[in-house]
C-alpha cells in the first residue's frame, strides 16, 4: 500500500514535471514579434539657394529734354546693385555706375543705358528732343540809296523869314536845327558834295534890294548851319532875289513862302 502511494506521488510529479516541460516548449515556440522603433528623422533641409537680383538704374534722365540744334544736354544716371558692365549706346559706350556727361545730338536720340550683372540685364532710355532754331528774319531789302537832290527835298526844310529881314526867328531856327542833322549825314555819305544857300524875296521892291537882301539870307543860314557843325567851305550862299518866287499871288501868304533860304545840290 505504501508502495501504491509512492508510486502514486511519483506519477503526479512525473506528470507536473512534463506539464512545466511542455509549457516552456509551447512558449518558446510562439512567434516572436517584432519591437517596435522609433523612425529616423527626416534629413536637414538644405539651405536655401541664394537669390542674385538684377542691377537697378536707379535714375537715368536727359536735362534738358529738348534743345535746338547745336546746344547741350546733360545725361545723368545712378545705378545700384552688382554689375558686370555699364554702358550708353549710341557714341558714350562704358560709363561708370554714377555720372553725367553732356551730349550734342545733331537730330531727336534716344539713348540706351543698358547695365548687366549676374542677376541679369537692365536698360532705360532717356530721349533728347532736338529742335531746329527758327530762322532770323530775313533783313528787308537794301532801299535804293537815294540821290542828293531827293533828300533834300524830301528831309530838308525852308527856313523862312520876315519881310524886309534877314534875322533868324524862332520857327527858322527850329528848322534849321533839324537841317544840319540831316545836311551832317549828307556830306558824310555823299563826300566832296556841295550844297547851295539859295537866298529868296518876295516880289516887293527892287530886282536888286532884293538881291542884296537874298544874299544876307542864304549868308544868315549858312552861318546859323555851319555853328552847329556844318562844315563852312561845302556850303555856298547865292542869292536869286525876287526872281525864282515860289509862290505867284499877290498875298501876304504867298509871299510868305517866297521870303525863304531853300536848300539845293550844288555843281
Amino acid at each position: 500500500m505504501e508502495s501504491d502511494n509512492k508510486r502514486s506521488r511519483t506519477s503526479r510529479l512525473s506528470l507536473i514535471v512534463l506539464a512545466i516541460v511542455l509549457s516552456m516548449f509551447a512558449a518558446g515556440c510562439k512567434k516572436k514579434q517584432p519591437v517596435s522603433t522609433a523612425p529616423p528623422p527626416p534629413p536637414p533641409a538644405p539651405p536655401p539657394a541664394k537669390i542674385i537680383e538684377k542691377p537697378v538704374i536707379a535714375t537715368f534722365e536727359a536735362e534738358p529734354s529738348t534743345i535746338e540744334r547745336g546746344q547741350p544736354s546733360t545725361l545723368r544716371w545712378t545705378v545700384t546693385g552688382e554689375t558686370t558692365s555699364i554702358a550708353i549706346e549710341p557714341a558714350l559706350g562704358s560709363v561708370n555706375a554714377n555720372g553725367t556727361r553732356q551730349v550734342f545730338p545733331g537730330n531727336t536720340t534716344s539713348y540706351t543705358l543698358t547695365v548687366t550683372g549676374p542677376g541679369g540685364t537692365t536698360t532705360q532710355s532717356a530721349t533728347v528732343n532736338v529742335t531746329t532754331p527758327t530762322p532770323p528774319p530775313a533783313p528787308p531789302p537794301a532801299q535804293p540809296k537815294r540821290t542828293i537832290s531827293e533828300v533834300l527835298s524830301q528831309d530838308v526844310q525852308d527856313a523862312l523869314f520876315d519881310y524886309d529881314s534877314s534875322t533868324i526867328r524862332e520857327d527858322a531856327r527850329s528848322a534849321l536845327t533839324r537841317d544840319g542833322d540831316v545836311l551832317k549825314q549828307l556830306f558824310t555819305d555823299y563826300p566832296g558834295t556841295n550844297i547851295v544857300v539859295e537866298g529868296h524875296c518876295d516880289e516887293r521892291g527892287s530886282a536888286e534890294y532884293n538881291l542884296g537882301l537874298g544874299d544876307r539870307r542864304a549868308t544868315a543860314a549858312k552861318e546859323f548851319l555851319v555853328q552847329l557843325g556844318a562844315s563852312a567851305d561845302r556850303l555856298k550862299p547865292v542869292s536869286y532875289g525876287k526872281e525864282r518866287p515860289q509862290c505867284t499871288e499877290s498875298n501876304e501868304g504867298c509871299w510868305q513862302k517866297n521870303r525863304r533860304a531853300h536848300f539845293s545840290a550844288g555843281q
